[in-house]
């Protein structure tokens, strides 16, 4: 998939930076997460045909799991808490897997997903420390330098910290000079606690609209990561993102999900900072709720 340049527009101008968009919300699951999930099955695939596959989520790496299921033919059961979108429900069933619901927030869906695991004798696809999918996150990245080798700046969401720890694996080893910015929202700052401290912190809420940055605590992994090699983190709000959802539509005819659009909030926020860069925004993600889009169409 081509990296897309979007022409971008904002009240007061984006002054003389080049913003382009990493089109991840026209994958297959319409989300970046399917390259992970695709990879992980397909590396494990024997196993997975045999013990079945069994994952946490609140939408985007639950899809990706899903698909990667079904594609190599085998169960799929996908544990989410209580109030995803029914748009990405929906859309796990349809690619065949099962779906228990289970707690309030994400953090709470995946201590249960790990026990159901056990209890099974099914293969649990971690979201955040499982190796194997920052392997095929990582492809979008490389993309992004195939197609743009001159980029300078890439600001990438962060929820679980896949994407934005696959980033700076790419980018950094590439040109450590090129400028990685996380986005977390801010009623989920658990990563941006978590850098700024240096080490990992639990909030134990989650208080965001954007489902694909509902975390209450920051992960091993990904922190490991990026602590030491993100460049900085940003903190949006959920006008921010919604704001931000409505210019991508408007400008581009592009749908992005919360999560998906917060890089480009972001950029919208720091864009004095983006003057003569060059500078890639990652749109992770399209599963948008369609009463919400309405919402957003009519009422920002």
């Amino acid at each position: 998939m081509k990296t897309r340049r979007g022409s971008l527009s904002h009240p007061k101008g984006w002054g003389k930076g080049q913003v382009y968009l990493k089109l991840e919300n026209l994958q297959p699951t319409r989300a970046f997460k399917v390259r992970g999930g695709l990879y992980y099955a397909l590396v494990r695939k024997d196993e997975a045909q045999k013990r079945g596959l069994i994952a946490a989520s609140t939408g985007n790496h639950a899809q990706s799991v899903a698909y990667a299921g079904k594609v190599i033919g085998t169960r799929v059961v996908i544990v989410m808490p209580n109030g995803v979108s029914r748009v990405k429900v929906e859309a796990v069933k349809d690619l065949g897997a099962e779906v228990i619901f289970h707690g309030n927030v994400f953090d709470e869906a995946l201590d249960y997903a790990m026990k159901l695991a056990e209890k099974e004798g099914m293969l649990f696809v971690n979201s955040t420390n499982e190796p194997l999918l920052y392997h095929g996150v990582g492809t979008m990245h490389l993309e992004v330098i195939e197609d743009l080798p001159d980029a300078n700046v890439v600001i990438n969401p962060i929820g679980g910290g896949s994407g934005a720890a696959s980033a700076v694996i790419v980018y950094k080893s590439i040109d450590p000079s090129i400028e990685v910015i996380g986005v977390q929202a801010e009623g989920a700052p658990s990563v941006y606690l978590s850098l700024r401290e240096g080490r990992l912190v639990s909030t134990g809420y989650a208080k965001t609209i954007a489902e694909g940055l509902a975390t209450a605590r920051a992960y091993e992994l990904p922190f490991e990561i990026l602590r030491g090699r993100i460049n900085d983190v940003v903190l949006v709000s959920d006008y921010e993102i919604l704001r931000a959802i409505k210019e991508l539509l408007i400008t581009t005819g592009q749908v992005a999900e919360p999560a998906g659009a917060a890089a480009l909030a972001a950029a919208m926020k720091l864009r004095d900072r983006l003057i003569g860069k060059k500078a890639v925004v990652m749109v992770t993600g399209g599963n948008i709720d369609p009463e919400l889009l309405k919402k957003i169409i009519e009422g920002y």
